[in-house]
């Protein structure tokens, strides 16, 4: 066809707001042409198949399956299966995003045989590699030849590692272009309350995977319920947890809901009052939208978001989070600045510098 064949790879609810308009921005030229993979490492609909229709990205041209498992698992698989779709398709580049077991299983597949990998959301750290995340990241950039960053504390990492300064490129970040151009879409779809509320996302093992922890949590929540709605879609990985052990969660105006796609989670999120999360992408999202963000975690990879944003890390001790959470409601919320290059074009950016390498 005389085209430059990329592939691009999404396998987890957090990579496709990224895909999206890298995929978008791609296919305003007409010597790119892509595929996209799906690795399927979230299978449930409303984090996956949803997510794709909310985002108006169009079905993959090949859904991989392989569902979940442990972390070497499901890796194995990924690189198993990507590595055959390399083979028959021999792309000139393989883009991907994020950092689950997708990302780092398919660029691995990638430099093996020799095919040049380019990695959106490269750099960032938490410095904590018992986060399977961080061991994602950190292998990912240094095996990649493109390194596409979301703010200079992501460059300034990748430079102390020895990664040489071309390779890295800082352009800003993808999530807030799908944000921006979602945004709008949300004013048709119902409010989750028309009173003020808070809205809560769980999912990480340090949160979800110790009953005792997570049922302290649970009565922290109930706590604060007391002075604010809030609501709470559940994770499958947190459902899970929640049954395995019993915990109780009926507590008054604490609201447990199906997770949702991506279009009423970010109209629930833009309307929310603040916004307690161990996510690292609604770290940023909140930052973009000037929403207080409580992070349930001792450490972010997302520093830029605490340095210049909205948000707060607080640990996990619930009667820290409980502390935080009165003192966020009693303060009156200070406007914030978006980071550099947080403008809604990152995509255009990256697809730029990849069209002038590749034509």
């Amino acid at each position: 066809m005389g085209k430059i064949k990329i592939i691009l790879v999404a396998g987890a609810r957090p990579n496709f707001p990224k895909i999206a308009p890298i995929l978008r921005a791609i296919r305003k030229f007409r010597s790119l042409y892509p595929i996209l993979i799906h690795t399927g490492q979230h299978y449930d609909h409303a984090m996956s198949e949803g997510f794709f229709a909310d985002l108006e990205i169009p079905e993959p041209a090949l859904n991989l399956g392989v569902g979940s498992g442990t972390h070497g698992q499901q890796s194995a698989h990924i690189l198993e299966k990507f590595e055959a779709i390399l083979l028959k398709e021999t792309p000139s580049l393989v883009l991907v995003v994020g950092d689950v077991n997708s990302t780092m299983a398919c660029a691995l597949a990638a430099v093996k045989l020799h095919i040049p990998v380019a990695h959106v959301e490269a750099g960032l750290r938490s410095f904590d590699r018992k986060m399977p995340e961080e061991v994602n990241r950190v292998v990912t950039d240094c095996i990649s030849d493109f390194l596409f960053t979301h703010s200079r504390e992501a460059d300034e990492n990748l430079l102390r590692e020895g990664v040489p300064k071309k390779k890295i490129h800082f352009v800003g970040n993808v999530m807030i272009d799908t944000l921006d151009r979602m945004l709008p879409k949300t004013k048709r779809l119902p409010q989750l309350t028309q009173s003020p509320y808070g809205l809560i996302t769980l999912h990480r093992p340090t949160n979800v995977d110790d009953a005792n922890h997570l049922k302290k949590v649970f009565e922290t929540f109930g706590q604060m319920a007391k002075e604010l709605d809030l609501f709470f879609p559940v994770h499958p990985r947190t459902h899970e947890s929640l049954k395995r052990w019993n915990i109780p969660t009926d507590f008054k105006n604490l609201h447990l809901i199906q997770p949702l796609s991506y279009l009423p989670f970010l109209k629930a999120m833009s309307e929310a009052k603040i916004v307690l999360t161990d996510s690292g992408g609604i770290q940023e999202e909140t930052t973009a939208l000037g929403i207080p963000c409580l992070t349930l975690r001792e450490n972010t990879e997302r520093r830029v978001t605490v340095s210049q944003g909205t948000n707060k890390i607080v640990g996990n001790d619930p009667q820290v989070i409980f502390k935080h959470f009165t003192q966020t409601l009693n303060t009156q919320r200070k406007k914030h600045g978006r980071p550099a290059r947080w403008d809604g074009k990152a995509s255009e950016r990256i697809v730029k510098i990849l069209k002038e390498k590749f034509g």
